[in-house]
C-alpha cells in the first residue's frame, strides 16, 4: 500500500471524520485545509437515494452559481448568422459551422463548454463519439442546444459560471462549486444555488431519504462531511 504524505496526514488530522459539520463550519474548514501552492477547486459529492439505472431516476441539469466557479471558461459555439455574431458578441471563444465541426473532428478539444443552435444539431450530432465521453457535447436537457435567439444569452450565462451535473452510476453527482480563493460567503450562496436545484430535480419515483450524504473538498484536501438537514436548509425557496 503507497504510504501516507506527512502533509495528507496533517490535513486530515484536522478534520473529525464522525462529524457532520453544518455548511458554514465546512466551507470554513476547506478553505483551511487548501494549502496546496495554486488555488484549489473546492468540489462537492452529494450522494442521492437513487438508482440511475431507471431513466426515470437519472437526475441531471444545470445550475447558474450566483459568483461562478472562479474559473475562465472557454465556451465554443455552433452557429451561424445573425447567432453567430451574437455568440461573439457575448464572449465565445470560437464560433462556427462547418469548419468547427472539421476541427474538432481532427482532434482539436480546446475549450470547457459547447453550444449548439438547434438548427445545426444535425451537422454537430456527427461529433457525439468524440464529445459525448469527455463531457463536451451540447445536450438540450442542461441548457446547451437553443435557439438562435437564446444564443448570447446562454454563452453569457456559461460565462459567468453556469455548471452543468449527472449523477453518476454510484448515484453521486459530483461538481465544483467555486475555488478556495472565494471568499467562505459566496462559496456558501454556490452551494446553496446547487443544492436548492438537486432537491428540485428530485425524481418522483424515488423513494426514501434523497440526499444520503454530502462532502466538500479541495483539490488536495480531504473531504469533510456536511450536516445532509443543514445542507437542504431554505432549498425550498
Amino acid at each position: 500500500m503507497p504510504k501516507t504524505g506527512k502533509r495528507t496526514r496533517e490535513l486530515r488530522a484536522k478534520v473529525d471524520s464522525n462529524q457532520r459539520y453544518s455548511v458554514e463550519e465546512a466551507v470554513g474548514l476547506v478553505k483551511e485545509l487548501a494549502s496546496a501552492k495554486f488555488d484549489e477547486s473546492v468540489d462537492v459529492a452529494v450522494r442521492l437515494g437513487v438508482d440511475p439505472r431507471h431513466a426515470d431516476q437519472m437526475v441531471r441539469g444545470a445550475v447558474s452559481l450566483p459568483h461562478g466557479t472562479g474559473k475562465a471558461v472557454r465556451v465554443v459555439v455552433f452557429a451561424d448568422g445573425d447567432a453567430a455574431k451574437a455568440a461573439q458578441e457575448a464572449g465565445a471563444e470560437f464560433v462556427g459551422s462547418d469548419e468547427l465541426v472539421q476541427k474538432i473532428q481532427d482532434g482539436w478539444f480546446e475549450f470547457d463548454k459547447a453550444v449548439a443552435t438547434t438548427n445545426l444539431m444535425g451537422k454537430v450530432g456527427r461529433l457525439g463519439r468524440v464529445l459525448g465521453p469527455r463531457g463536451l457535447m451540447p445536450n438540450p436537457k442542461v441548457g446547451t442546444v437553443v435557439t438562435p435567439d437564446k444564443v448570447g444569452e446562454t454563452v453569457a450565462e456559461l460565462k459567468r459560471g453556469k455548471i452543468d451535473f449527472r449523477v453518476e452510476k454510484a448515484g453521486i453527482v459530483h461538481t465544483t462549486i467555486g475555488r478556495a480563493s472565494m471568499t467562505a460567503e459566496q462559496l456558501q450562496e454556490n452551494f446553496a444555488a446547487l443544492m436548492g436545484t438537486l432537491v428540485r430535480l428530485k425524481p418522483s419515483s424515488a423513494k426514501g431519504a434523497y440526499v444520503r450524504s454530502v462532502a466538500l473538498s479541495t483539490t488536495m484536501g480531504p473531504g469533510v462531511r456536511v450536516d445532509t438537514v443543514d445542507a437542504q436548509r431554505g432549498t425550498d425557496r
